[in-house]
């Protein structure tokens, strides 16, 4: 089975203020901000949606094609992709344009400032690699260039192949109208709680009004797992416990890859979710998004031990 990811392909460029934001900001003074932090270190990491997903699959031994646009900085993201055998053929280089990149600042109470540049990501693939395998593809569409947003579903519909539509940190980008028309058809809408009101307000329906577009809705509760919903049942999928988790930076993207395993594997949907919920483990027991490490027999391992 073929498996096509579109999303984002960014840098992320982390770094620690050794105090609190709020011993440097006067409250009586916002209206004329002039803040100056002076961080300790910057760390550079490999992410993005796109990213993300991909490197969790190859891990879990599955190939994916990653649809995404990157700048002319791509060249050491490039060579992160090849160490871990990622296609890159359906990747876009856009010479006069960075690769996206987040800034991301945090202080001792773990607030965060981040700026992001979209940078090439604002350069849409245009739907434009023709390899798609209609006999045996998965897709998943995930935050990303919004013009791929809207594109892939339709090039999924029209190709026969099952998505999941995942709109993320890009639901206010959307019309109702426009979320509605890339629900619809979609094998499983993906969204946090809070993600998942966004969209039930935009578009005006409550659950059973979206599984009349969808076939099912995976709802991701952090740390208190998720929620499987179909027409026939709504069923409540456990977290992995972990004894130190460091960071949920990027866990949501290694369930995705986690449910994709589960899916590919012709598992049905609630025990892809735990697929999806023990990859997550991995991942937030390391600070970064793709820093964590497994074997598949370390995969399936954890994943017997914590749903027997």
């Amino acid at each position: 089975m073929s498996i096509y990811i579109s999303g984002s392909l960014a840098y992320d460029r982390i770094m620690n203020f050794p105090d609190k934001f709020s011993n440097h900001i006067l409250p009586d003074k916002l209206h004329i901000l002039n803040v100056c932090f002076l961080v300790n270190d910057l760390e550079e990491r490999f992410g993005g949606t796109a990213g993300n997903i991909a490197y969790s699959l190859a891990l879990l031994d599955e190939e994916a094609t990653i649809l995404a646009t990157a700048g002319s900085d791509f060249e050491r993201y490039q060579k992160w992709l090849t160490k871990h055998g990622i296609r890159q053929d359906g990747i876009q280089v856009v010479q006069d344009s960075p690769t996206a990149s987040a800034y991301i600042t945090t202080d001792h109470s773990d607030n965060q400032i981040t700026a992001f540049n979209p940078g090439a990501m604002n350069v849409s693939t245009n739907g434009q690699f023709t390899e798609f395998n209609t006999r045996s593809g998965l897709a998943i569409v995930s935050p990303g260039n919004l013009e791929d947003m809207q594109k892939y579903p339709e090039i999924y519909r029209e190709k026969g192949i099952p998505f999941i539509f995942d709109p993320g940190q890009n639901i206010p980008a959307f019309s109702g109208a426009q979320l509605t028309s890339m629900i619809q058809g979609s094998r499983i809408l993906i969204a946090n709680d809070y993600e998942l009101s966004l969209i039930m307000e935009a578009t005006g329906l409550d659950k059973n009004g979206l599984l009349d577009l969808c076939s099912a809705i995976v709802t991701t509760l952090g740390e208190e797992g998720c929620i499987v919903t179909d027409r026939n049942s709504e069923q409540r999928i456990p977290a992995v416990k972990v004894k130190d988790a460091q960071d949920p930076t990027g866990c949501g993207d290694a369930f995705r890859s986690g449910l994709i395993k589960g899916l590919r594997t012709d598992k049905d949907l609630p025990e892809a979710a735990k697929l999806g919920a023990t990859c997550a483990s991995f991942c937030v027991e390391h600070k970064g998004t793709q820093e964590h490490r497994f074997t598949v027999d370390q995969f399936w391992d954890r994943y017997a031990s914590a749903y027997k």
